[in-house]
C-alpha cells in the first residue's frame, strides 16, 4: 500500500476542511464566468426567465459532474485525474446563438449531442491534427470570439427592439459602465483571489443597483421550489440537422486545441507530466460534457483555465479539492430558487460584465497572435485574411443574405469562417507549400516554451476576472489508467 508522503501533491487527500475551503475558493473564482453563458444564450434568443433558470442550473449541474470526472476520473476513458474544473466556454457561444436563433432549441441541443459524440471519437487520434491547428490559428479564433460576442453584451445593455421606449436607455448603458468601472477598480485595488473574483462582484454591484433603479424582478424567485432537477430533453425531442451539426463540431475542435494547451499549462503548474492517455480522457471528457448538455438542457462546458492562477496562488495542488467544487456545483444545480435568481438579473447587468469577458477574450487571442513568428513567411497575411473574413458577418449580418441558406449558415458564423479560412491557409501556406522546419508551433509548444510576455499562465481561456471566456490553463493527470 502507498504511504501517503510517497504519493504526488495532485493525489493528496487533505483533511475536510481544507478540502471543503479551497473547494469553495475554486468555485467562486469560476461562478461568474460559468452562469454568464447561459444567461447571455437567454437573453440573446429571448427565452423568458424561467427558461434561463433551467439552464442555469442544468450547465451547474453538468459542470459540477463533469470536473468531478475530469478529477477522480471514470473508467479508463475518461476524467485526466488532475485538478481541473469544467466550466461553460463561450466558444460554443456563438454557434449555439445562431442554431438556437435560426433553428431552435431542439436543434440546438442535437447539435451538442452529436457534437458530443464527434468529441469523444476525436479525442485519442487529436494529437495527430493538433500540428494544423497552431498558436496562429487559435490566435485568431480566440480573437474573433471575443469580437465577435461584443455586439451581443452591447445588444443586452441597450435592449433588441429599437421601437421600445426604454431601447438605448441612458440609465441601462451608465448602469454597465458601472458595472465595468466596478471590475476595474477591484482588478486595480485588490490582489489574489478578490482580484480572481472581479466579475462576480460587478455583478453582485449590478444586481443591487439594478434593484433600487427598479429594473429588477424577483417575483419569479417564489414560485420555485428549493430542491430539484430539469426534466432530461426538457425542449422536446432533439433534432439532427447536418450543417448546424457541422458548425458545433468545429467549435469542438477549437475547445480541444484551447484545452490541449490549457492541460499542459496546469500540469507545468502541479509539476506532473501529462501522458498522451492523461490527454485522451481528458479531451474525451470535454465530449462527453457536450453530450449531456444536450440531453440534461445545459451548454457544453470544458476546462476553466483561470483557476489554475489559484492553483498557483494557494499552491495547493490536490485533485480532490476540485472534485468538491465539482460537488458543489453539483448542488447548487439542485437548487432551483438559486438558478431563478440569477436568470432574473436585467440585461444591462449581464451585458456590462459580458463586454468585459468578450473584450478579455479577445484581448488573450491577441496576447497569443504576439508569439507568432512573422519574420520571412505568411503568417501575417494569413492572420489579415482569417480576421477580415471572420468580421465581415459581424461588421455587414446581411453580407452573405443571397447565399445558399446552409452557405449563409456556415459563412454566417465568425468563428466557423475564421477556423476554415486560418485552417486552409495555414494549411497551404506551412505545409503543402513550405520548406520543412518552417511550420508553425502548436498551441502545446508555445505553453511549453514558457509564459506570456507578462508573466501569466494563460493561452485560450482567459484568467482575467473570474471569466469563463476562452483561457489557456489547464491541469494535468495520472501517468496511468
Amino acid at each position: 500500500m502507498t504511504k501517503t508522503s510517497d504519493r504526488h501533491p495532485v493525489d493528496e487527500v487533505l483533511p475536510a476542511s481544507q478540502l471543503f475551503l479551497y473547494g469553495l475558493q475554486h468555485l467562486l473564482i469560476m461562478y461568474a464566468g460559468c452562469v454568464a453563458v447561459p444567461l447571455v444564450l437567454g437573453a440573446a434568443l429571448q427565452l423568458d426567465t424561467h427558461t434561463v433558470a433551467i439552464i442555469v442550473n442544468a450547465d451547474l449541474l453538468v459542470a459540477g459532474v463533469a470536473t468531478i470526472i475530469q478529477s477522480v476520473g471514470l473508467t479508463r476513458f475518461f476524467g485526466i485525474r488532475m485538478p481541473v474544473v469544467a466550466g461553460a466556454s463561450f466558444t460554443f457561444l456563438t454557434p449555439m446563438l445562431l442554431i438556437g436563433g435560426e433553428y431552435g432549441l431542439p436543434t440546438m441541443y442535437g447539435s451538442m449531442i452529436a457534437a458530443g459524440v464527434f468529441g469523444m471519437l476525436l479525442a485519442r487520434p487529436f494529437s495527430l491534427i493538433l500540428k494544423y491547428f497552431p498558436t496562429m490559428v487559435t490566435g485568431c479564433v480566440i480573437t474573433i470570439i471575443g469580437l465577435s460576442l461584443i455586439s451581443v453584451g452591447a445588444d443586452l445593455v441597450i435592449g433588441d427592439d429599437p421601437e421600445a421606449a426604454d431601447y438605448a436607455s441612458t440609465r441601462h448603458i451608465l448602469l454597465a459602465f458601472a458595472i465595468i468601472g466596478v471590475i476595474v477598480l477591484v482588478n486595480r485595488v485588490f490582489r489574489g483571489f478578490v482580484k480572481n473574483v472581479s466579475v462576480l462582484v460587478g455583478l453582485a454591484f449590478g444586481a443591487v443597483t439594478a434593484w433600487f433603479m427598479g429594473l429588477t424582478d424577483f417575483s419569479s424567485v417564489g414560485d420555485v421550489g428549493w430542491v430539484g432537477f430539469s426534466t432530461p430533453l426538457h425542449f422536446g425531442a432533439p433534432e439532427f440537422k447536418l450543417v448546424p451539426i457541422i458548425a458545433m463540431c468545429v467549435a469542438m475542435i477549437v475547445v480541444f486545441s484551447e484545452m490541449t494547451a490549457c492541460v499542459l499549462a496546469i500540469g507545468e503548474a502541479v509539476g506532473k507530466e501529462v501522458t498522451d492517455r492523461d490527454m485522451a480522457r481528458g479531451l474525451a471528457t470535454d465530449g462527453l460534457a457536450a453530450f449531456l448538455a444536450g440531453f440534461m438542457n445545459s451548454v457544453p462546458d470544458s476546462t476553466f483555465g483561470q483557476n489554475v492562477g489559484l492553483i498557483s496562488l494557494t499552491r495547493v495542488k490536490s485533485r480532490y479539492v476540485i472534485t468538491v467544487t465539482g460537488v458543489l456545483l453539483v448542488l447548487l444545480g439542485a437548487i432551483p430558487k438559486m438558478g431563478e435568481l440569477v436568470a432574473s438579473l436585467p440585461g444591462p447587468v449581464i451585458g456590462g460584465a459580458g463586454l468585459v469577458m468578450f473584450a478579455m477574450t479577445a484581448a488573450v487571442g491577441i496576447q497569443m497572435l504576439q508569439k507568432v513568428d512573422y519574420d520571412g513567411n505568411n503568417n501575417l497575411l494569413i492572420v489579415a485574411v482569417s480576421l477580415g473574413i471572420g468580421m465581415l458577418p459581424v461588421a455587414v449580418p446581411t453580407i452573405y443574405q443571397n447565399f445558399h441558406h446552409d452557405a449563409q449558415f456556415i459563412l454566417g458564423s465568425a468563428i466557423t469562417a475564421t477556423v476554415l479560412v486560418a485552417f486552409v491557409l495555414n494549411l497551404l501556406f506551412n505545409h503543402l507549400m513550405a520548406p520543412k522546419g518552417t511550420s508553425e508551433p502548436t498551441p502545446v509548444e508555445a505553453v511549453r516554451t514558457g509564459p506570456p510576455p507578462d508573466g501569466g499562465a494563460e493561452g485560450t481561456e482567459p484568467a482575467g476576472p473570474a471569466s469563463g471566456a476562452p483561457q489557456t490553463s489547464g491541469t494535468a493527470g495520472e501517468g496511468s489508467d
